[in-house]
């Protein structure tokens, strides 16, 4: 029995067994310790850059600091944007474990309005690089921080931050020209230097605050700290200071703007100022306006949506950008092209029964006093705004020559140098008729664009440029609203500044100036009640811009119209005559006849600047408005 039990059992093959088992053991362990020293090897040599910084970065941080904004001021050092200190939300996205649930939370914590929902979680997605914060919201309130700083352990990624933000002093006043900044979208990230602008959340949207960004912004420096496994600041390591943008001082006349602004007194409409050797903008006033503060932070929907939908276009720079026909105002630079081509001389006369007509045309087209005023000559068509003088001076001129010679005065063109958005308005030529409509130019056309009306339109900037080109007696400096920028100041030879306009008589600016003079104080001006007690020579032209278009036999009358299809009135003029300082224009959209409307607010600007500003006490009798005569 025992030797049966014996031949079972087989020593040979269970050693074999063991063996081949050993040996597999064997194997697998020599395998797993080669993916072991394998992968050791790839995280420690070729993967020893990478880790090293990831390991570094849990350690130190590189935190940019962004630039201090540059200060707004104007010519007399009031501030007209500072920086004020506030908070901000940001997020940094590689921090969050769960965005959408983080968002949702924000939403509920800061009780957002539905409608600012989406624009909000949009902003989350914006940001310039990896680590970079996105900011969510700005210039928190007391009880939002408050939410936030008890649920901060349910946020991870999310910090409040104490940042400057632009603030406007005077925005109502000065909402177009100064512009505002904002948020920085996405479209701006693809163009900026994202090194130049990390840690930074706003940039100049429009006006000054866009044409001079690159300068007010300045340049952003950074700081290497060194941090828990929380991310909590321990200590700084490294430091370079930002370099903050360079203070920019305007043109522009606080005292004098306000009182455009207050002159216009809530009418739709513009006024404009330029010293004329200069080429400073001393005003630049569009009304209605907005409060530009409330595009810094993020205007809410419903805001912008009533700004967008209100009629009277706030949002519209009316002083730059504002197309309007430019009535009797066009007379004086028609004057100066008749006398430069020839066509006319200052002692010429026509005789004006009331209307003009082109040979072989029984139309008649009428001055604006039916029964005329007989004999006029050059000062005198100025003075009366007679319309049959122009007629006759365009038709002889013809559209080829008003047009090169209007557009020397600016007409037609963007001449100013750093005013945001400005337009170019429209001077038409034969060139333009036919490329707009595929038509040819007639010549009852020539006759309005002789009058101001007709296919010419033009800005209240073009029109006080061309007024101080006028009072400079032809030599150009193209307007500009910096007048330094940091220390340095900007200069009147600009770029691109047009070409003086050559006279070959230089008495013939005399004879024009003598009847722009009579506009105010001749005893046939159409702007004589605005100009009674003037302590100084002005020289002026009123002019009335018609909405639409009256036939023949009809008579105007502004009683039966709505209040937006009445005549918009306009008035130009500059002072002293014999020394400039000042050049206005004055548009007041739907306002009635310019000498009536427009006048005395020029007036009131010229007074306040000559006799307040620069010299003495204002005049005490600023009589606003003219009794109802032709422009």
């Amino acid at each position: 029995m025992r030797q049966q039990r014996d031949t079972l059992k087989n020593p040979e093959q269970e050693l074999r067994v063991f063996r081949m088992r050993a040996l597999l053991a064997v194997v697998v362990v020599i395998l797993l310790s080669g993916g072991l020293a394998a992968r050791l090897f790839y995280l420690q040599v070729v993967q020893h850059e990478v880790f090293t910084t990831r390991s570094e970065k849990n350690r130190v941080r590189v935190e940019p600091l962004p630039p201090t904004r540059g200060l707004i001021y104007d010519r007399n050092g009031q501030l007209l944007a500072e920086n004020r200190p506030t908070y901000n939300l940001t997020l940094v996205r590689e921090r969050v474990d769960d965005l959408d649930e983080t968002l949702s939370l924000l939403v509920d914590l800061l009780d957002l309005p539905d409608e600012e929902v989406e624009a909000f979680r949009e902003r989350s997605r914006q940001r310039q690089r990896p680590f970079q914060p996105a900011l969510l919201m700005s210039d928190l309130t007391e009880k939002q921080i408050a939410r936030l700083a008890v649920n901060r352990y349910r946020l991870p990624g999310v910090e409040v931050e104490a940042q400057l933000l632009r603030y406007y002093p005077d925005a109502d006043l000065l909402s177009h020209a100064l512009g505002y900044v904002g948020r920085i979208n996405a479209e701006e990230l693809e163009h900026l230097d994202s090194g130049n602008y990390a840690g930074t959340h706003f940039i100049g949207k429009t006006g000054v605050e866009n044409f001079y960004e690159k300068e007010l912004h300045g340049q952003a420096g950074l700081r290497k700290v060194e941090t828990n496994a929380r991310g909590r600041v321990l200590r700084e390591l490294d430091h370079t200071d930002p370099v903050p943008g360079k203070d920019l001082t305007l043109t522009l006349d606080k005292p004098l703007q306000k009182l455009a602004v207050d002159l216009l007194d809530g009418r739709r409409g513009a006024i404009v100022a330029i010293a004329p050797q200069t080429g400073e903008i001393l005003a630049m006033a569009s009304v209605p306006g907005f409060d530009s503060n409330q595009f810094v932070t993020g205007i809410d929907v419903a805001s912008y949506r009533a700004l967008q939908q209100d009629l009277d276009l706030p949002l519209f720079n009316r002083a730059a950008r504002g197309s309007y026909p430019a009535g009797s105002t066009i007379k004086p630079f028609m004057a100066m092209a008749g006398l430069r081509e020839g066509v006319i001389t200052p002692e010429e006369t026509i005789y004006d029964p009331g209307y003009y007509e082109l040979p072989n045309d029984d139309r008649r087209y009428r001055n604006w006093l039916r029964w005329g005023h007989g004999r006029v000559d050059l000062e005198r068509a100025l003075e009366v705004s007679n319309n049959t003088y122009f007629y006759s001076l365009a038709h002889d001129l013809g559209i080829d020559r008003i047009h090169d010679n209007l557009a020397r005065f600016g007409f037609g063109q963007r001449t100013a140098y750093d005013v945001y958005g400005q337009g170019a308005a429209l001077l038409p030529s034969r060139e333009w008729k036919k490329e707009r409509f595929n038509q040819s130019w007639y010549p009852g056309e020539t006759l309005s664009v002789g009058i101001g009306q007709g296919y010419l339109q033009i800005t209240p900037l073009q029109l006080a440029t061309a007024t101080a080109v006028l009072a400079n007696r032809g030599d150009w400096v193209r307007p500009r609203l910096a007048l330094e920028v940091g220390d340095e100041p900007v200069p009147t030879d600009l770029p691109d500044t047009p070409p003086d306009i050559q006279v070959n008589n230089e008495n013939w600016w005399d004879r024009v100036f003598s009847g722009m003079e009579k506009v105010m104080s001749g005893n046939e001006g159409t702007a004589r009640r605005s100009g009674r007690g003037l302590e100084y020579r002005m020289a002026g032209k009123s002019g009335t811009a018609q909405v639409f278009s009256l036939g023949q036999d009809e008579k105007y009358n502004a009683e039966e119209l709505k209040e937006r299809l009445r005549d918009h009135a306009l008035f130009m003029a500059f002072a002293p005559v014999e020394d400039p300082q000042i050049a206005v224009s004055v548009i007041v959209e739907n306002a009635g006849g310019g000498s009536s409307h427009a006048a005395g607010l020029a007036r009131a600007m010229t007074d306040f600047w000559l006799l307040e500003r620069h010299g003495g006490d204002a005049a005490d009798d600023k009589a606003e408005g003219d009794e109802a005569q032709g422009d």
